[in-house]
């Protein structure tokens, strides 16, 4: 386990410092960082991120998830989620991956093999131990993008294999669901999107209920177990996500993006993006310029 999690640092580190990335997996990342940061927000996609050194912390609504090396988060469906790095340093930079779960090709391999049942009660969001076997295959997947004729020709199996390791492993359920038609992440993702359409208009509950098909009760109850919210709180996390990303590139128009995202009040906007990021907007936007310099 030590040397295939040594390999996989040395690889991901490689490929983080080439100049240009002539093979590649579409979306996937790497990060290699020496610092600790404060928390950033995104939405994930359907993803495995595995850590090869170091630790970090994704939080979920009230959902709080630590992992390090060794350890991986599965995301099932797209979440606003914030994290930040817990373990690194110059002697030991946080090292880590990030692998798109592709739904097509879990649901293939559940028709294969029988298929499935949603029978998994947790979030969105879990994490897991990675057993030698999925290291080992994320190891030969990188050592492909090293040699692009054998990638153009053996990448796509071991990107199936990997899939196939992750359904079978600890929360094979959070995988497996990923490619079910029926299952409660497959309703709650056509929410999910909907909503994100839609993130800065007023929603109805009602309506959204309407748009997927079930009761608002259903609704309500299917996505508060998977994203640890309530559709109303997902828009509002949207809306911040948003406006944050936003303001990078206009720092000093506050209230302009407070409105464009769906904010009838300046005061209401700073104030819930206060409690989200931890700092009112434009005191954020300097923290993260000059965490940039500092980085640059």
């Amino acid at each position: 386990m030590r040397t295939t999690l040594r390999e996989l640092t040395e690889r991901i580190t490689r490929l983080e410092a080439r100049p240009a990335r002539p093979v590649w997996i579409d979306g996937m990342t790497v990060v290699v960082t020496t610092s600790t940061a404060n928390g950033t927000g995104g939405v994930t996609r359907p993803v495995m991120a595995l850590v090869a050194q170091g630790g970090k912390q994704t939080t979920l609504a009230d959902q709080v998830f630590d992992y390090r090396a060794g350890q991986y988060l599965i995301a099932s469906l797209e979440l606003p989620v914030t994290g930040h790095i817990t373990q690194a340093s110059p002697a030991e930079p946080f090292v880590a991956m990030g692998l798109p779960l592709k739904k097509s090709v879990i649901t293939e391999l559940l028709l294969e093999t029988g298929g499935g049942r949603d029978d998994d009660t947790s979030s969105g969001i879990v994490t897991a131990d990675a057993d030698e076997e999925l290291l080992d295959a994320v190891v030969r997947l990188l050592r492909l993008l090293d040699r692009p004729a054998d990638f153009a020709v053996l990448g796509a199996g071991v990107e199936r294999e990997i899939h196939w390791r992750l359904m079978n492993g600890p929360r094979g359920a959070a995988v497996r669901r990923i490619g079910m038609e029926d299952s409660r992440v497959s309703l709650v993702g056509r929410a999910t999107e909907w909503i994100a359409r839609h993130y800065d208009r007023t929603i109805r509950i009602a309506e959204l209920a309407d748009e997927i098909g079930v009761s608002v009760a259903t609704l309500n109850r299917h996505f508060r177990a998977v994203t640890a919210m309530s559709p109303l709180q997902y828009q509002k996390q949207l809306r911040l996500q948003q406006a944050r990303l936003r303001l990078m590139a206009a720092p000093t128009e506050v209230a302009a993006v407070g409105y464009a995202v769906g904010y009838d009040s300046p005061s209401q906007f700073s104030r819930e993006y206060r409690r989200l990021f931890g700092e009112p907007p434009g005191r954020d936007m300097h923290r993260i310029q000059e965490y940039t310099e500092v980085g640059a």
